[in-house]
């Protein structure tokens, strides 16, 4: 199988390469910096730099997970701006190239997040729950998922990706939380009462490759463990993990001021369940955040 990603050199991107290459597909990454896809991903993983030096030759499958990262700094109206176009924008630009050709991939799977749904408080979210609150993260994951979506008009079956918080060793989430816990400065997020909605990379990786390879799937998949957990049992464990004391709390009103509007993505948080894949008969190896990070902690 041949197999276009965009955002091929972030976390999850690099993952999916090792997998992919393993099992003898073909990998072409578009990016900015193609000079580095070997090096990042893969001696065999093609880098491009255009969409048009794909060439003619066919593409099974497009992996679609490009975007800036939304939590490295405030949101300001230049930085929101360079949220939605590494998304919207790039999704754009990848539907026209993909209306020009001939031969159309079978599947595009796109990016999402389970911040797709705002805050949901206390509300248990499955795939067919409407969102519940309309924040700039909200707003963006709606936009993105719509514009993926067009792809269907074409005849290409699309599939949705709302990824929880990625558990990894390599970078991500958990690698901004390991220094102030590491220097016993670690604790809840303001009540610590939000949901966090958490998955292994390796669950993460898992589960594109086999929506890759289910042909009857379509629409959104909450990609997350099946037991979230509020933010101060996150603390706990993690702090449990790495033997310090997580009882340090940040108080709401300190992020407010600090990070503006993006305190909400903090402050804030989904009790999301991956009901769809359940069904579809995905099987997760970490459903247990201890032993999720347990696994990690050794590369930690």
């Amino acid at each position: 199988m041949h197999i276009l990603l965009t955002g091929g050199t972030g976390l999850i991107g690099r993952q999916l390469c090792r997998r992919w290459l393993t099992q003898g597909h073909r990998l072409t990454v578009w990016s900015r910096r193609p000079e580095k896809v070997a090096k990042l991903c893969g001696a065999q993983v093609r880098g491009i730099s255009r969409l048009e030096e794909v060439g003619p030759e066919p593409v099974d499958a497009v992996i679609n997970l490009a975007g800036a990262p939304i939590v490295d700094r405030p949101w300001t109206h230049r930085r929101k701006a360079l949220l939605w176009s590494s998304r919207i924008s790039l999704t754009e630009t990848l539907l026209a190239w993909l209306e020009s050709r001939e031969q159309k991939p079978q599947v595009l799977i796109s990016g999402s997040a389970v911040g797709w749904y705002g805050d949901g408080g206390e509300r248990v979210l499955t795939e067919v729950s409407p969102p519940v609150s309309e924040d700039f993260a909200s707003q963006l994951c709606i936009a993105w998922e719509e514009t993926a979506q067009r792809a269907e008009a074409m005849g290409i079956r699309v599939v949705l990706i709302r990824t929880g918080l990625v558990l990894s060793a390599e970078g991500g989430f958990l690698s901004r939380l390991l220094l102030p816990f590491k220097l016993a400065l670690g604790g809840p997020i303001g009540s610590g009462r939000q949901w966090m909605p958490w998955i292994h990379i390796n669950d993460q990786i898992a589960l594109i490759d086999f929506l890759l390879n289910q042909n009857g799937v379509s629409g959104p998949y909450n990609a997350c463990a099946p037991k979230p957990v509020r933010n101060r049992e996150f603390a706990k464990t993690l702090g449990s993990v790495l033997h310090r004391p997580a009882i340090v709390p940040i108080p709401a009103f300190a992020l407010r001021v600090g990070l503006g509007e993006l305190s909400l993505l903090l402050l804030g948080g989904q009790r999301a369940t991956p009901t769809r894949l359940l069904a579809a008969g995905f099987i997760f190896q970490f459903t247990d955040l201890r032993a999720a990070l347990d696994d990690l902690s050794s590369h930690l």
